[in-house]
């Protein structure tokens, strides 16, 4: 019993947990932040799909050198999503953002926390979260209207031209296999973390 007792406290999430999801999930919003700038530029917002991915993928898995406990990636997810809520990227990224993050968690967990592979494949979905920004794009003219106001129209039928609907399903892919590749990146320069973290 006192074995079984520890073993439960072993796995929740405590003080240093926590602080740690707050350190890797501010340095994944600042590097994904430097990406975001170009959106000033309309070429560059379709091209987030890819960017962010891309760059997200390297704290990602250095976090995952350290998140060992279900429900630390999960809160991680949570956190983006707030982060672009309260940077006015709307509210879809965070019922988004959970449903990916507590799929990435359920696929690490099921490698244990220690598969490498799993890891890679966890922080494709991870990363898949981008996509709850792009729905105002396509739900509604709101949000264009607010962006006409900010950036004129023609800022607006740039962008327009960039986002028709047959794209969906590329940013989709995109999006999946960007982060496969940023994984891939993160696990070649974290490769000393994840030798002592035993992921294999």
């Amino acid at each position: 019993m006192a074995t079984n007792s520890s073993q439960k406290n072993q796995n929740k999430i405590g003080g240093k947990d926590l602080i740690t999801i707050g350190i890797f999930t501010a340095l994944y919003f600042v590097l994904i932040a430097v990406a975001g700038m170009l959106g000033y530029i309309p070429i560059f917002i379709p091209l987030m799909v890819v960017l962010v991915p891309l760059i997200g993928g390297i704290p990602f898995m250095l976090f995952v050198t350290k998140a060992k406990k279900f429900g630390m990636v999960l809160i991680m997810g949570v956190l983006v999503g707030l982060c672009m809520l309260v940077g006015g990227m709307g509210y879809w990224a965070l019922p988004i953002s959970i449903v990916t993050s507590l799929i990435a968690e359920l696929i690490l967990k099921s490698g244990n926390y220690t598969s490498a592979k799993k890891s890679v494949l966890g922080c494709g979905v991870f990363n898949m979260w981008i996509l709850g920004n792009f729905v105002p794009f396509y739900v509604g003219d709101s949000y264009y209207a607010t962006l006409a106001e900010r950036f004129g129209q023609a800022y607006v039928d740039t962008l327009q031209s960039y986002l028709p609907l047959w794209f969906i399903p590329v940013m989709i892919i995109a999006s999946f296999a960007f982060g496969i590749v940023g994984a891939l990146i993160g696990k070649s320069l974290c490769k000393k973390h994840f030798q002592r973290a035993g992921i294999i």
